[in-house]
């Protein structure tokens, strides 16, 4: 990549109301927004109308356009009448992000994403992550599913709220983790500890796997536990943002109830 290629700005692309909304609730810069024109005879969007009334508090300009130029721009055609051009996701520091948590007198909770390559999937894992209260999402530079409009749309928003932090090597980012005091578990279906027994105090941060292969063994080797969801049913695996559900509300849980197993 030349000079000149690298200094060009990088834009987000963001398609969907919620999520469009979120980020301009959240205050992330938007260049601008393009909005399904008034239908005839159809009654006003409420949700579309309060996406462009926030537009106008914060000057962001918005064209109106119809739906064949909206289908035209959209990745997927699911833009539901608004698609916003906001300026690059910013990753987050994650010893900053820890430094903060424990300035509040809190022990850091961490979601570590070991090569998700669904979208779907890491947006999922934000909702979930911003709904029981995790301070971060880690996620490496490489192979694996980084923030873009799927993982925004998927996150409903929740993608504005929670730091998401990108490493350059999982292993090496636990082991520098469990130098600061932290407990890692990874989530496996084999896993000895089932997630309901699990200890989850103090500076703690869980390991989801990727799709299908799950998490990788030179991960598993890093993790001081790896905890299991037991299941009776006839398909007997969970996918990632699922698994990461339930393991993460039972934390949260947890945590806030100050349990130890």
């Amino acid at each position: 990549m030349n000079d000149a290629n690298r200094d060009q700005p990088r834009y987000d692309h963001i398609e969907g109301r919620n999520a469009v909304y979120e980020a301009l609730a959240a205050g992330r810069p938007i260049n601008k927004i393009w909005a399904l024109s008034p239908e005839g005879g159809k009654k006003p969007d409420p949700a579309l109308l309060k996406i462009l009334k926030l537009a106008d508090e914060q000057g962001v300009p918005v064209t109106r356009v119809p739906r064949n130029t909206l289908d035209k721009m959209s990745e997927d055609r699911r833009h539901q009448g608004v698609i916003a051009q906001a300026a690059a996701h910013e990753y987050s520091d994650l010893d900053e992000v820890i430094a903060k948590v424990r300035s509040e007198g809190r022990d850091p909770f961490i979601v570590i994403c070991d090569e998700l390559k669904d979208s779907y999937n890491l947006g999922s894992i934000l909702r979930i992550s911003d709904a029981a209260g995790v301070d971060a999402v880690v996620i490496p530079e490489r192979r694996s599913v980084a923030v873009d409009s799927n993982v925004a749309k998927a996150s409903a928003g929740a993608v504005e709220y929670v730091p998401v932090c990108r490493v350059t090597n999982i292993a090496n980012t636990i082991r520098d983790l469990k130098k600061d005091g932290f407990w890692i578990a990874g989530c496996d279906m084999n896993g000895d500890t089932t997630y309901d027994k699990a200890d989850y105090a103090g500076s703690f941060a869980v390991v989801i796997g990727s799709e299908g292969s799950g998490i990788r063994d030179g991960v598993v080797k890093s993790c001081d536990f790896m905890i299991s969801i037991p299941m009776t049913g006839h398909v007997n695996s969970l996918n990632a943002a699922v698994a990461a559900g339930i393991v993460i509300f039972e934390a949260a849980r947890m945590r806030r109830e100050g349990k130890r197993t």
